[in-house]
């Protein structure tokens, strides 16, 4: 017991130094902010933010006017010993204190031209006194160029800075040729003033112009960086809206490539598979006959596999085909030859664009296939009609039909559907029990070509006559 006891004496003592080390710093850090705040007057800026740079310059600007007017203070000191004035030392104090009370309510306090009108009138009649008092001391052109720039910095426009200026230049040079006026040696012309002055007046003509553009140029840069980085995030926002219109278009075209398939090498395969199947039932009894149907099944195999072709070729952009007409005449043709089905059609010959050519024999492919396998038919009717800018599609078979309430679509329906109203276009299905099936397309007509014969035979006529006339 006695030994834990003194390990629980012991124990506080140990204990204590730690809290010391864990409260210290922080006392520390406080200190240091206290001690170091003062640093942050002097703090390196970013210049790329345009509130920072302004609030740095309003602090080296209030520094240099405590500069300048020390300066001037230590230069009035020499001559208020020498010539007893004590007065002017005086009233040369008393006029910095103001100026530079002026000075930190418009650069720290006060915000807005407005706002800081009256701290310009005491700016000015400062400026005038003290350059009256002193006589023109070496340092007080400074003090108007601290002044001045100031307005430069806070002005959004060139020409109040400009009229400022000249209005500095024109009390500057009056106060002096006043105070030379009342002077004991004597009056002294105004021109031997502006003489005197002309270096002054020089310095703040250069000290406008440097400002000014110096300014007016990094508030451009501001907002050519403003301009750029909106551009860089505009520039982000769209790669990402096309990569996402890539993807999108990249499905559309995988499902179109698929409807494209389905409907070219389906029908082909059907009739295939038809062929096949009645040459097994028939191999025994009929050989010859089934060796005929297999026959047109290999070369319907083959047709198939052109026409898969055919497809890559149209959807890599590469068309060789003729006109609808003979396109869709082929395909009745070789459904009926390889089938033994009768189809009877009246066809228009229009010209058509790509899509529409391509959706139009896929929407007859897939028509005949599924009035195949599903209906049984054994006849069709086909038609397609141009009449008042409209294309008109019509498939009808003889085969077993459906209720339409109950027809559930498949892909190659859907698929149709989907198609022709993206070709501004509609589809619909007329079916009833054991009354066949009808298909009815509409689609808008594309508009002729323009025809350029009588624009030839024009110019051909011109060409004549020229030539008749030289002869």
């Amino acid at each position: 017991m006695s030994e834990k006891r003194r390990e629980g004496a012991a124990a506080p003592p140990s204990d204590a130094p730690k809290a010391e080390k864990n409260t210290s710093p922080a006392k520390s850090r406080k200190g240091g902010k206290r001690r170091f705040r003062w640093l942050r007057f002097f703090e390196k800026p970013d210049f790329r933010v345009e509130r920072e740079f302004l609030a740095f310059g309003k602090r080296l600007l209030f520094t240099l006017l405590i500069v300048a007017e020390v300066l001037i203070f230590l230069q009035m000191l020499p001559l208020a010993f020498r010539e007893h004035r004590w007065g002017a030392l005086a009233a040369t104090l008393g006029i910095e204190c103001v100026l530079l009370v002026s000075e930190a309510v418009k650069l720290f306090a006060v915000r807005g031209f407005r706002n800081k009108i009256y701290c310009y009138v005491v700016d000015f009649v400062a400026a005038f006194i003290l350059t009256a008092v002193t006589g023109g001391s070496t340092y007080l052109c400074t003090l108007y160029l601290i002044i001045l720039t100031e307005f430069y910095i806070s002005s959004e426009k060139m020409l109040p800075s400009a009229i400022l200026c000249a209005v500095c230049m024109a009390v500057y040079v009056c106060t002096l040729a006043l105070t030379s006026f009342f002077r004991p040696t004597g009056a002294v012309s105004f021109l031997a003033v502006v003489a005197q002055s002309f270096n002054d007046l020089v310095i703040m003509l250069v000290h406008f112009v440097l400002v000014n553009f110096s300014v007016r140029f990094y508030r451009q840069y501001l907002r050519l960086t403003k301009a750029l980085k909106e551009l860089d995030e505009s520039k982000a926002e769209l790669q990402k809206a096309y990569d996402n219109l890539a993807e999108v278009t990249a499905l559309e075209e995988r499902q179109r490539i698929a409807r494209d398939i389905h409907d070219t090498a389906g029908h082909s395969i059907t009739t295939v598979i038809m062929q096949t199947e009645a040459a097994k039932l028939i191999i025994d009894s009929r050989p010859e006959e089934a060796k005929g149907k297999i026959i047109a099944a290999n070369l319907q195999a083959k047709h198939a596999l052109e026409e898969l072709r055919e497809s890559v070729h149209l959807l890599s952009g590469v068309s060789g085909k003729g006109t609808l007409k003979s396109a869709l005449e082929d395909i009745l043709h070789e459904s009926s030859d390889g089938t033994g089905i009768t189809i009877r059609s009246e066809i228009d010959d229009v010209a058509v664009s790509d899509a529409k050519y391509r959706f139009l024999c896929n929407t007859l492919k897939e028509g005949i296939s599924n009035g195949l396998r599903h209906g049984g038919a054994t006849a069709f009717w086909f038609e397609l009609k141009e009449s008042g800018g409209k294309l008109r599609f019509l498939l009808s078979d003889n085969g077993c039909g459906v209720a339409i309430n109950e027809l559930k679509e498949g892909f190659g329906l859907s698929g149709m559907t989907g198609r022709a109203e993206a070709l501004g276009g509609e589809l619909w299905f007329v079916s009833e029990p054991e009354e066949g099936f009808e298909i009815h397309l509409v689609l808008p007509a594309d508009p002729p070509a323009p025809d350029t014969a009588p624009a030839r035979r024009a110019q051909t006529k011109q060409t004549g006559q020229n030539k008749t006339e030289e002869l």
